[in-house]
């Protein structure tokens, strides 16, 4: 005999807060479960999928497992994951040396607190790996206010970079550095795009900024 599914099942499981009803293939609904089931977002699955759809999860978990358990053992999967979470190539080495392939450095949006600011940065040497931090910052046709408790030196790789300081505007070109000390108040501003490569002292600088 075909079992039948009513409203008051359904209403039993979503009080149980289920958001699928598994039910016997054939099984009769009617159409007041439906529509119960349907403006509670729940789906009806019948028993046979379910249990095909729970063998499939669990076979290509376990494939995956054995496949990566393979490459591992093989030695295949080394450096891969330090790629995958880096936002640039970089090669290591156990003295702490580190290589960054700067054409493959991938920009993070830099917070001014102006969402209208167009400034990117990504940080390559950080705090964990150093007592000064360094990295790139872009800075394109912006401008924003600044407080350093920190110190700074920023290297002008390409574009103008303009600052003022104490009233007075400053303006750097391809090939310039600047030095900036701790405690500084300075407007920074590009007319064009400048691409500048940065390190300070110490390296928690972001950890400083109030």
């Amino acid at each position: 005999m075909k079992k039948l599914i009513c409203a008051k099942d359904v209403e039993h499981l979503i009080e149980e807060g289920k958001k699928e009803i598994i039910v016997e293939a054939g099984a009769i609904i009617t159409p007041s479960a439906k529509d119960m089931a349907a403006s509670n977002r729940m789906e009806f699955v019948t028993k046979d999928t379910k249990v095909i759809e729970e063998k499939e999860k669990s076979i290509s978990a376990d494939m995956i497992y054995q496949v990566l358990k393979t490459l591992s053992e093989q030695g295949m999967l080394k450096g891969i994951f330090d790629t995958i979470s880096t936002p640039y190539e970089v090669e290591k080495d156990e003295s702490g040396l580190k290589l960054i392939r700067g054409e493959s450095v991938k920009y993070d949006y830099f917070d001014t607190g102006d969402s209208g600011v167009k400034a990117y940065f990504q940080e390559l040497v950080s705090k964990e790996d150093s007592k000064m931090s360094a990295g790139f910052l872009m800075i394109e046709e912006s401008s924003f206010d600044w407080e350093l408790t920190y110190e700074e030196i920023d290297y002008v790789i390409e574009g103008t970079l303009c600052i003022t300081i104490n009233g007075k505007k400053y303006t750097a070109h391809k090939g310039d550095v600047l030095f900036v000390p701790a405690g500084s108040k300075v407007v920074w501003e590009s007319p064009d795009k400048a691409k500048i490569f940065y390190a300070t002292y110490p390296a928690n600088w972001a950890d400083l900024i109030a």
